[in-house]
């Protein structure tokens, strides 16, 4: 894989294949970052926004899921590719709970988080729910 070299960008990018971890497994956050690490060969990240999203995510999980499906009632949760749920699910929590990212930014990242692992349509999708969030929750 090729690394990119933003700190913050690859924390994104442990989070994502750490949560996505969780999503088969039940084992520990340390388990799922350290597998993360270790398959994606990340040298290079912010530990601190890593472990903001692992215990935002967490911890928040009903209310950003609540958010998604406001934004996209046509897609029950459980049917949304879990590469594109994840990369909403942290960009909500930055979005909307964490508030620690401008909108564009953490708009932007999903959208290539979408983009570097999702299908061939996750950017488009990702990109409408959270156009849908901004306008429903009026975030600016």
């Amino acid at each position: 894989m090729m690394q990119n070299s933003d700190p913050r960008h690859n924390a994104r990018i442990l989070a994502l294949s750490s949560i996505f971890g969780w999503s088969f497994m039940s084992s520990n956050s340390e388990d799922t970052e350290q597998v993360a690490l270790e398959t994606l060969d990340i040298k290079d990240y912010d530990k601190e926004l890593f472990e903001l999203l692992m215990k935002g995510v967490k911890e928040n999980i009903d209310t950003i899921d609540s958010i998604i499906a406001d934004a996209a009632p046509e897609w029950p949760i459980d049917k949304i590719p879990k590469i594109d749920l994840i990369a909403l699910r942290i960009s909500v929590f930055e979005l909307y709970i964490a508030r620690n990212t401008p909108p564009k930014v953490a708009i932007d990242e999903a959208i290539e988080l979408s983009k570097e692992f999702g299908n061939d349509t996750s950017q488009k999708f990702v990109n409408g729910v959270l156009g849908n969030i901004v306008k429903l929750y009026k975030i600016v």
